[in-house]
C-alpha cells in the first residue's frame, strides 16, 4: 500500500453542483476512511444521490461487521470512489475481506492510496472518480438500516473518461468504464450512450 500525496495523472475537479452526475448512474463504490493513523477501504454496491445543488448529499450502506464502518462513524469523514474495468479484482478483494480478520488488509491487498490537498482521506489511485464526504450523523438510520448520509465537499474525476459534467463512455478506453455489481463477483459495465 502507498499513501502518496501526489495526486495521479488526469485527476480534475468537479464541480460540487455537477459532482452527482458522478454516481447517477449507480456505479458500485469503494468506501474509504480513517481515523487516528488507520485507514479503511472497502466495497459497497449500495451507493446513490440524494440531491444535488451547491450542498449536494450522498447515501451509502455500510454494514455493522464493516472496519470502514467503524472509522466513518469515529472520524465523521468518508470518501466515495468509482472503480473502473481495470479495478475489478481490486474491489472483489476489497470488499471480500475485512479488516477485522485481515489488520494488514490494505497492505496485503496492495491498495494504492494518496491524499487530495486539503483533506485527511485515503483515497484509491485507478479510480475514475472521487468524492469526499461529511458524515451527516442519523443515528436511526444507521443503526437501524446501515445507511449513511454524507455532504459531498469536494469532487474529481479521471477527465479522460468524465469532463465537462458528463461521462465519455463512449470515447475513453474501455478499462476506464465503471463497475455495477451483480452478485458473486460479478459486475455488469457502463456501457455506450444513447440520444433521447
Amino acid at each position: 500500500m502507498s499513501n502518496a500525496h501526489t495526486c495521479p495523472d488526469h485527476f480534475a475537479p468537479v464541480p460540487l453542483a455537477q459532482c452527482y452526475r458522478l454516481m447517477n448512474h449507480g456505479p458500485t463504490v469503494l468506501v474509504s476512511a480513517r481515523q487516528a493513523g488507520v485507514d479503511g477501504v472497502m466495497a459497497a454496491a449500495w451507493a446513490c444521490v440524494l440531491d444535488f445543488g451547491e450542498a449536494p448529499k450522498v447515501t451509502v450502506v455500510l454494514d455493522k461487521a464493516t472496519r470502514t464502518r467503524e472509522l466513518v462513524e469515529a472520524s465523521g469523514r468518508f470518501a466515495l470512489q468509482l472503480p473502473c474495468v481495470a479495478q475489478a479484482g481490486l474491489t472483489v478483494a476489497v470488499g471480500t475481506h475485512s479488516a477485522h480478520n485481515m489488520p494488514d488488509k490494505l497492505a496485503r491487498l496492495q491498495v494504492p492510496t494518496f491524499t487530495a490537498p486539503g483533506h485527511d482521506l485515503p483515497l484509491v489511485q485507478g479510480c475514475v472518480g472521487w468524492l469526499v464526504c461529511r458524515l451527516l450523523p442519523e443515528p436511526h438510520n444507521q443503526h437501524t438500516y446501515d445507511l449513511f448520509i454524507g455532504r459531498v465537499e469536494a469532487a474529481w474525476a479521471d477527465e479522460r473518461v468524465f469532463r465537462q459534467g458528463r461521462w465519455h463512455f463512449d470515447t475513453a478506453p474501455a478499462e476506464l468504464r465503471t463497475l455495477h455489481h451483480v452478485a458473486g463477483g460479478q459486475f455488469i459495465v457502463a456501457g455506450g450512450t444513447v440520444q433521447g
